[in-house]
Formats: C-alpha cells, structure tokens, sequence
C-alpha cells in the first residue's frame, strides 16, 4: 500500500530530509500507511523510519528524529488519503432519502466513514468496517468513536437499518467497549419501532456496555415521503413517555456514574410542552451537536454576558432574527432580556415556517433561502437580518436549497448575518458591536 505526496511543508521535519512531492510514502516504522489514521497515528513517534517511493520506482528509506507529537510536514490529495466510505445501509428514517430531486448532488451523498467519526464528529454504524479496521482502532486506542446505534435489539436493527448485517455490528461495539474506547452514541427514536420499552432495553444495554453518551433524537420526517416506510411523527404524549424514560435512566445513571450519560434534544421537550433544563443539566454539553442542550447553552451564554455589561439607553437599534418555529418562544424570552436592558433596542423574532420540508420540519437547522425570502419580502426587518449560521453549509454561502446568502440579502434588501449558537456573539451582533467574530 502506499499514498502519493501532494506537498511538503518548508522547514518541515520531511522537508529537512529531502522527501519531495509526488512521492510516495510507504510505510513508517515497519507499518503500511493505508489512510490518515495509519499517518496521524504513526507520525508521532520521535524516531522515525520512513519506506519512500519515488516516480521512477525506486524505494529509500528515510531516517527522522523529532519531538514526539511534532508534525513530519507531509500534505495528501484528500484529507482522508483516499476515498470517503459510503452508507451501506437503507434505513427507514434516512433523512437523505427524504429529499427531493434537483439538489446539489453533495447533500444526497451518505457518509458512513470512522475516520470522519474520530476526525469530524461524524457519527457511523460499524456496518461497513473490515476486521483490519477495526483491529487497527483498538490497537491505536482512538477515542471518542460516535456510533449510531438507534437500538440494540439484533433482529430490529436489522429492520431499522435495512441491512441484514446491522444486528452482527452490535458486536464490534462491545469489542471497543471491552477494549475501553470511549463510546458516543445516537438514537433516532422513531414512535412505535425503538421507542417505549425498546428504548428502555437500548439504553440498559448501552449502560453495561459503559459508554459516555447516548443522544436520543426524534425522527425527522418531511413533505417527500411517498414509497418510503410508514413512519409517524412524535406526538406531546409520545414525546412526554419518551421524556419520562431517559430522565428516569438519566437520574439512575446520574446516581450510579455521576453523570447521567443519556439525554433528550431539545425538539422532544418542546413536542412534549415541557421546560428545557437550565444549562447546568447538561453537564459539559457533549451532545450539542444532537441539538441537546442547544438553547440552554445559548441563554446561559447570553443571560452571563448581560450580566457583566452596564445597561445602556444610548444604543438605537433594530434587527430581527429569523428561526423555526420551535425556537422562536425561547428567543424572544430571551431578546425580552436584551430589550430591557437596551431600551433602545428594538428585536423582532420571525419563526420560519418550513415549506420546503413540510411542517413536520420545524427546527432552525433546516430553513432555506427560498422561505425565508417568501415569509420575509414585506416584513419590516430593521438594519440587519440575523440567522442561525446552522442554516448553511460550512462556508456559510448556500442554504440546503442551494440559494445563496447573498440572494437572500439581496432580495429582502438588508444585510444577513449567521451566527453561531453563541450568547456572546449573538447579543455582539445585535447590538452592532465590532471586534468579535460573528
């Protein structure tokens, strides 16, 4: 195995010793490099011995000493060193399945990688990984892995995932367990298939299993479900049972653990009609990326911040802030704060319906361009627009309908800013503030 050099990093440690690019690195120490992780991983020992190819086929051996950890200053084609893995799985609440036709052909794309997972936070399914894989894992002890898991019921695994190979998966967890990899996982609880006493199994068995994190969220399901699994949406008293059983578990684990290791996100609060916990329920936030603790993150953040500033009337100033429908309560609780304490500042709080994916879809995450222009065209918006930066992809241009952010600002003629779930830079760019990156 070997993998072609794109560049070498000047003054590098590489560099220091004449490795060029184009060339190939075959192995450090005595081990193939396969990928990133065999690189990452391999590289950071102090003394190296580099296996090297060069164009003509010819193979050297390069000696390096350094301090452990230090880069060797080696660039590849992709950052994962080869192709992405594809999902192998048909799962019945696929959200990319659920899209309609005539999107940017990235977003139809199913990454199922366990690279991404250590590199990225992505979350896998441990149905696509070889032995060599998974040797190598425990072998190079790399945590957290983040693994959706959904249920640990073999045979319903198997129905939830459609692959007939998703129950057997469940084992190579217990081997990361057994081998004291630290563990993330992911449920997306689907009313009447892993919920109820389903879950109750799922979440006892992920306990003796010892893992650091269970996230459970509730299925998503848009307008474009016609030939796909029938699946219903959470209901206040689903999601109020649902709730009831990972509190229960939560305050168990709590008891026995110190921590409670299971949580809800927050969309299954807001379905069942009750309080979202204060900020200090959700411990260091581990799950934020699940949407758990999202808003009690952002008011915590935000209250604090208004608590160290001086109130200020001096300040004239309107913006309004566009979100979905099951954010926008908690916002303009929180903007009420802001308002008191800057009389002069005036915030109104736009909730988005979601005509694109249907109103089953109500979250921030999953506005588009094409909405927001349509609600917002003869609304008055003040002196700028501010949305969640959620709402885009990671250069912060394209909305999942492809419509750019300077369409928008355009079209609705005012300047539209993302932001960050952050309270500080939130209330910065309310507030006009300079300085701090929004």
């Amino acid at each position: 195995m070997s993998v072609q050099i794109k560049t070498v990093a000047r003054h590098s440690y590489a560099d220091r010793a004449h490795i060029k690019a184009s060339e190939y690195l075959l192995s450090i120490n005595g081990n193939d490099i396969v990928d990133v992780l065999d690189y990452r991983f391999y590289q950071l020992n102090s003394k190296l011995e580099l296996k090297v190819r060069d164009s003509k086929g010819d193979v050297r051996t390069v000696n390096i000493r350094k301090p452990e950890y230090d880069e060797l200053g080696l660039e590849f084609d992709t950052y994962l060193m080869d192709k992405e893995k594809s999902c192998r799985n048909k799962c019945i609440f696929c959200f990319i399945d659920q899209l309609p036709k005539g999107l940017r052909e990235t977003l139809y794309f199913k990454d199922d990688d366990s690279r991404l997972s250590f590199l990225f936070g992505n979350y896998v399914t441990l149905t696509n990984l070889t032995e060599h894989e998974i040797s190598r894992i425990i072998k190079m002890h790399i945590s957290p892995i983040n693994v959706s898991v959904h249920t640990t019921n073999p045979e319903l695994r198997v129905k939830m995932m459609g692959n007939r190979f998703a129950g057997d998966a469940l084992a190579i967890l217990k081997r990361f367990a057994d081998s004291s990899i630290v563990i993330n996982t992911q449920i997306v609880c689907c009313p009447g298939i892993n919920d109820g006493d389903e879950l109750k199994r799922s979440l006892s068995d992920l306990y003796d299993m010892n893992v650091n994190l269970i996230a459970v969220v509730p299925v998503g399901l848009t307008k474009y479900r016609d030939g796909l699994y029938p699946l219903t949406p959470f209901t206040a008293d689903k999601a109020a049972e649902t709730l009831d059983i990972i509190e229960s578990f939560g305050e168990m684990c709590l008891r026995t653990r110190g921590k409670r290791i299971a949580y809800a996100a927050d969309e299954i609060y807001i379905k069942a009609g009750r309080d979202i916990p204060d900020a200090s329920f959700y411990g260091d936030f581990e799950a934020i990326e699940n949407g758990i603790g999202l808003i009690a993150m952002l008011k915590e953040d935000l209250l604090s911040e208004l608590s160290f500033r001086e109130p200020d009337d001096s300040i004239r100033r309107t913006v309004s802030i566009a979100c979905g429908t099951s954010a926008a309560p908690y916002l303009r609780e929180m903007m009420d704060c802001v308002e008191k304490q800057y009389p002069g500042v005036k915030i109104r709080i736009y909730p988005i319906v979601n005509d694109f994916f249907g109103d089953n879809i109500n979250v921030s995450g999953l506005i588009v361009g094409s909405d927001l222009i349509r609600q917002l065209r003869d609304k008055p918006l003040g002196d700028e627009l501010l949305i969640s930066s959620a709402m885009l992809r990671f250069e912060n241009d394209l909305f999942l309908d492809d419509v750019h952010i300077d369409d928008v600002s355009r079209k609705l003629n005012i300047k539209v800013m993302p932001i960050n779930n952050d309270g500080v830079m939130l209330l910065n760019a309310i507030l006009g503030e300079e300085g701090e990156d929004v």
